[in-house]
């Protein structure tokens, strides 16, 4: 009897020092000083930060969620004092990664899967008050313009942009392609889409950002407006076009989203770095998400836990490359 009782205790021992390592970061030279994840004013983004999060809690590791600016990101990310941001856009956060990657302080960690657009969109309705639609060129009309005008900016037209931190040079577009339209900024990613559904449900003019992933491109019928093709120097030569006032008169990138960290996140936690490179989740699934919690009223952390729950093996399957 003394025999088997000395035996389950050390079987209760292994047990317990077993979990105790389970729960620990990968590799015990790893800190435990907290992973910090930012977090940006769009559902997506947060969804994708929160499934990162949690999925490094299951590995051991100590996480902190911290809200900063889109671009203005990067100082912190360059200083170290911000670790990791699960979402940078291709269409509109380029330059800004490029210019901190550059520096050496900061790492593309790779794509996370989805492809990113994001461009002026309109409602299908609004192609018989601008029949030339979806060419840009139908923009410089007056009567086009006049149709997508309101009180505030007749008679030119208006552009309802994201939040001016999103960047994406529209001001500057609509000045290049000297485009009869005023910009007016959403204050935040709820107030753009607020606006959407209002106007469409009264078939009012409205000519606004959307992007995708998102639930809004399915939900609504439109189309998005055909600029002139992106090139990286209508971008990034002041002297671009005829004239130095011809920059931006293109379209906005298309592409990946990638994710983006503070360079020494791989030696100091290299269990997480590799985690977090291996993350991937696509645009239909991302578009599902969002779809649940913007329309249908459920929490980030509830579809985070839902999406968890039936996606154990692929994420277990990060943590443990």
């Amino acid at each position: 009897m003394f025999a088997r009782n000395k035996v389950l205790q050390s079987a209760a021992i292994a047990l317990t020092l077993s979990a105790a390592f389970a729960m620990a970061p990968a590799t015990a030279q790893e800190s435990a000083d907290p992973i910090k994840l930012t977090l940006h004013d769009w559902t997506g983004q947060l969804i994708t930060t929160e499934i990162m999060g949690e999925v490094l809690k299951k590995a051991g590791y100590n996480i902190e969620y911290v809200q900063a600016d889109y671009l203005a990101q990067f100082a912190g990310l360059e200083a170290g004092d911000l670790h990791v941001a699960m979402e940078m856009w291709e269409t509109t956060g380029r330059d800004a990664m490029d210019a901190a990657t550059a520096t050496g302080k900061v790492e593309n960690i790779g794509p996370t899967g989805m492809k990113a657009k994001e461009e002026w969109w309109f409602p299908e309705y609004m192609k018989e008050k601008c029949p030339g639609l979806p060419n840009w060129e139908a923009l410089k009309e007056a009567s086009c313009a006049e149709a997508f005008s309101t009180a505030e900016t007749a008679p030119k037209g208006r552009y309802l942009g994201g939040p001016v931190t999103w960047g994406g040079f529209d001001d500057e577009r609509v000045q290049a392609l000297d485009l009869p339209f005023e910009v007016i900024h959403a204050g935040t990613d709820a107030a753009l889409f607020a606006e959407l559904e209002s106007a469409y449900q009264r078939q009012a003019p409205i000519m606004l950002w959307i992007y995708a992933p998102h639930w809004a491109p399915a939900k609504y019928k439109g189309e998005w407006v055909e600029f002139p093709a992106y090139t990286k120097e209508c971008y990034e030569d002041p002297k671009w076009g005829s004239n130095a006032a011809a920059q931006y008169d293109c379209g906005k990138p298309f592409g990946e989203i990638w994710k983006v960290g503070w360079s020494g996140v791989k030696d100091k936690w290299p269990g997480a770095y590799a985690a977090i490179k291996a993350f991937t989740i696509d645009n239909d699934e991302m578009g599902a998400m969002i779809t649940k919690v913007d329309l249908d009223g459920k929490s980030v952390s509830d579809v985070v836990a839902e999406w968890m729950g039936a996606n154990e093996a692929r994420w277990s399957g990060w943590i443990k490359k």
